[in-house]
């Protein structure tokens, strides 16, 4: 009998979606840094056995939207609680159960399988742990709670057997030989969003959008125009640096990744445009894939 499933991660920013994601798919595909508000689109990671199809599916963190780009980013973690087969609810042993209520009382009146997964218990002690799962079974009390670190890999394992146990008969939903859904450009905007989450601080990362506008690809290499959407000239001027230091830093960076992501030699162009108020404009969110089924 072959099993399928949807399997959803969702939580509030920052509690270590992408790095669970990257671990249960084996695979470097959810960019993971110190910052919150890192991952922005849905993306799924199909993991494929012979008799299973696990498609896991990354999410935004959860947040009240001050603006258009969050609104998205909000939609397409509920869309999340709609397809699942299995959800994963993401939080760590410095959140408290009444954070973005909202959402987990959607997440209450879900009929499919619920974890808990309270990440970071290497921060935490026996005792604060125990009544951290009082706490979520009260406010959760279907759902099955368990303590992990995405970071050392703790409990992860038994994650895995759990979904195992708990995906439904299904064919696959994708091709065996399919890794993602998302398309190479995809990995190549992200990679370079995340040297820019690592390397500026303040508004800057999160004013900030890449698009590609060439991936050219042969046998042995493969030619990579990116462009840096900013929404003001003050902010083009601190990602350039001076005589352009920080932006080569951040190019060859991210072109060092690219380079192991698709095991191929990269060169990459990276420029920088100003385009106002980005994050408040339908069109141009639609335009970056901001727009959930």
């Amino acid at each position: 009998m072959h099993k399928a499933g949807f399997v959803n991660i969702v939580g509030n920013p920052n509690v270590g979606k992408s790095t669970l994601m990257n671990l249960l798919v084996g695979e470097r595909l959810s960019i993971a840094t110190f910052k919150a508000q890192t991952t922005r689109h849905r993306i799924m990671g199909i993991v494929n056995t012979e008799d299973s199809q696990i498609v896991f599916s990354d999410t935004p963190g959860v947040l009240k939207p001050n603006y258009k780009l969050q609104e998205s980013m909000l939609a397409f973690s509920e869309s999340a609680l709609v397809d699942a087969d299995v959800l994963l609810y993401m939080t760590d042993v410095v959140e408290k159960t009444d954070k973005n209520a909202d959402f987990l009382a959607k997440v209450s009146k879900l009929d499919v399988p619920v974890l808990v997964l309270i990440n970071k218990i290497d921060l935490s002690d026996q005792e604060s742990m125990e009544k951290m799962i009082e706490s979520w079974h009260e406010v959760l009390p279907q759902a099955e709670i368990i303590p992990i670190c995405a970071k050392t890999g703790f409990g992860v394992d038994y994650v895995r057997k759990r979904i195992d146990e708990l995906l439904p008969p299904s064919p696959p939903y994708f091709d065996k030989d399919q890794l993602t859904d998302r398309p190479a450009r995809f990995f190549v905007s992200e990679i370079i969003r995340e040297k820019i989450l690592l390397n500026y601080e303040k508004e800057i990362p999160y004013s900030v959008e890449v698009a590609v506008e060439q991936f050219k690809e042969n046998r042995s290499r493969i030619l990579i125009n990116a462009v840096i959407y900013v929404e003001r000239e003050s902010q083009k001027a601190i990602l350039i640096g001076h005589e352009g230091a920080a932006l080569k830093r951040v190019a060859t960076a991210a072109r060092k990744d690219l380079e192991k992501f698709f095991d191929k030699k990269v060169f990459l162009e990276v420029f920088i445009k100003v385009d106002k108020d980005w994050r408040s404009s339908d069109m141009e969110l639609s335009n970056f894939g901001y727009n959930p089924q």
